[in-house]
Order: structure tokens, then C-alpha cells, then sequence
């Protein structure tokens, strides 16, 4: 498959991006690295991560992805081969409140490139919205950033459809940096609300899409086809509720589509996605080589008619 473009941005790249909440929780440094080792490998190049990831485990901070991405970054010296994404303003532990002012942003994206071990993050994300910020300080302080050359381009994930219109609406109103690119959760499962609130959005600004929680929560992977199966499983809250008729009547669709592929049901999930005219690529998270190698072989499935239609009905959603 060949490089696409993020959105209005100049970030060119092999549509899989890399899901950095792993690194440091699940994964270890040393299966980090060679996590990372084998995705440049194969000739991809984005990795999303925030500076929050994984402040959720007991004892951690929130620093520990982007330490280990930038010791990744020093020791293989990569820079020229990557772009980085990283996040501000979401919770940490002790502070379950977004913060997007501009005094926080400032100070917070200095603490991400010393981490990250780079002099500039290409593509620097609004995690959670700050209602009790003005869109217009927070833009402003993106603004001095960017004049700093410490990032390139700016998006946003997890703000409203209403708030990112009135984003858009500000930066071009005050010329100030615009959003170019979407973090929406969407998947075969979840797909109403990004259909519904923000994909016109997206295709009328031309904001490139990366998509989180893209098998939902393991859900479309196919390891797991009843509650029964994760009794034990760590996710289990956010996966118990997924087995209704239509839960199942989507693992059934793409189980069927991936044995006339030949592939991973994971693989098939997420070339449903990639086959989404409006979604730049998927972000996914790999805690083996086998995990990546399925995940990432997306990008060479061509879905037929047939097989995109089976997918869409089984999968189809009906306002409430």
C-alpha cells in the first residue's frame, strides 16, 4: 500500500501508526525496542504515544512510553525514519482534570522532547478538551510552539464535534494553527458516533483520521467469542458488554472473510477500517512480533465488494 497523507499536513506515511500505550505497561524496554526494530523494518513509520501513557498502572508517572520511545530514538538513531505523535492536556495520576492552558502546554512539551529525545514532535495532540480554557489561548500557546519549531502540526482527540468546530472556526478567524488531524475511536464495533458526529467534519476540513481502539479493545481480534472467554482477561469490562447479536454477527462476518483471506481476523478488522474513504489509517497497539506482523498485513488486503458488504451489514448501526 502506498503512503498517505495526514489530513492538510506535510506527515507522509505508510498508513499503520503505532499505538505507544503498551510500551512500559505491557511490554517491557527490551521487547519495546524490538517491537519498534521490527516496524521500521517493514517500512512503517508513525508512532502515537502521549505524555500521560501509562499513568493508570500503580507506580508509574505517566512518562514511561515517551522514556522508552526516546531511548529507542538515541540508541537506533532514527529520527530521519519516523514521526512522532505524542499528546498534552489529558489526565495524569492525582490530576483527573484536562488541562489545555498555556502556561501547562508550554512547560508540558519541553518535558516531551526531553523524553523523546527529539528536537521537534511532529504532530502534537489536544488529548482531552479543557472546557475551562479558551480555545484561543490554548491555539495561541500551539502558535508559539510552532514558531519555536518544537512542533509541526497540531490535532485533537476526544474534543467534541462542537468544540472542534469552533476550534477550526478560531484559527482561521485569528491565524492561528489549525487542527489537521482526528483522533476518533472507530472500529467495525463503534462505529455510530464517529459516522454520525465526525466524519463530514472531517472530510468538509480535510483532517486526516487516525482511529484508537481500532479492534476494540481486542474484541474484532478474534480470541475471544463468548463472555466465558474473558473471565480472566485484564480488559474484561471494557469487552463483556460487546457480546450482544450484533457483537457476534460482526466476529462471524469478519471470521468468514478472513478464512477466504487467509488471515488473522485482526487483519481483516483493521482492512476494514483502511478501506474507509474518510480514515487516514488505524492505530495499533502489538505486544508480540506474531501480533505485529498480523496487524500490519492490513495494509496489503484488498477487500472485495462482497466481502466490504458483508462487513458493513453485519456491522451496521441504527440511531436510538
Amino acid at each position: 500500500m502506498e503512503k498517505v497523507k495526514l489530513g492538510n499536513s506535510e506527515i507522509e506515511f505508510k498508513p499503520i501508526v503505532f499505538g505507544g500505550n503498551v510500551f512500559g505497561w505491557t511490554v517491557d524496554e527490551q521487547q519495546s525496542f524490538a517491537l519498534l526494530d521490527a516496524f521500521v523494518d517493514m517500512g512503517f513509520s508513525f508512532i502515537d504515544t502521549s505524555n500521560n501513557y501509562s499513568h493508570w498502572v500503580p507506580g508509574h508517572t505517566g512518562s514511561e512510553s515517551e522514556s522508552i520511545i526516546g531511548k529507542w530514538i538515541s540508541k537506533r538513531d532514527v529520527r530521519d525514519k519516523i514521526q512522532i505523535a505524542t499528546k498534552v492536556g489529558g489526565r495524569h495520576a492525582g490530576n483527573d482534570k484536562p488541562n489545555l492552558k498555556k502556561e501547562h502546554i508550554i512547560k508540558s512539551v519541553d518535558e516531551s522532547l526531553m523524553r523523546l529525545k527529539v528536537d521537534t514532535i511532529d504532530l502534537y495532540q489536544s488529548h482531552h478538551d479543557d472546557l475551562s480554557t479558551a480555545i484561543d489561548e490554548t491555539l495561541e500557546a500551539y502558535q508559539q510552539l510552532v514558531h519555536a519549531g518544537k512542533i509541526k502540526w497540531i490535532g485533537a482527540s476526544n474534543l467534541s464535534p462542537e468544540r472542534l468546530k469552533e476550534s477550526l472556526v478560531v484559527a482561521e478567524k485569528n491565524g492561528l494553527p489549525a487542527y489537521v488531524a482526528i483522533q476518533p475511536e472507530y472500529n467495525l464495533y463503534d462505529r455510530s458516533k464517529y459516522e454520525k458526529d465526525y466524519e463530514q467534519l472531517a472530510v468538509e476540513n480535510h483532517l486526516g483520521v487516525i482511529t484508537y481502539y481500532s479492534l476494540a479493545s481486542g474484541f474484532l481480534s478474534g480470541k475471544y467469542r463468548s463472555v466465558a472467554d474473558i473471565k480472566d482477561v485484564k480488559r474484561s469490562d471494557a469487552l463483556k458488554g460487546r457480546f450482544d447479536n450484533r457483537g457476534l454477527r460482526i466476529l462471524d462476518a469478519i471470521a468468514q472473510v478472513a478464512h477466504n483471506q487467509q488471515v488473522a481476523m485482526s487483519t481483516i478488522a483493521l482492512a476494514w477500517i483502511l478501506h474507509r474513504p474518510s480514515v487516514a489509517a488505524p492505530i495499533v497497539s502489538a505486544t508480540s512480533l506474531q501480533q505485529l506482523e498480523e496487524l500490519t498485513k492490513a495494509t496489503k488486503i484488498k477487500l472485495s465488494t462482497e466481502e466490504m458488504s458483508l462487513l458493513n451489514i453485519a456491522s451496521t448501526w441504527e440511531e436510538n
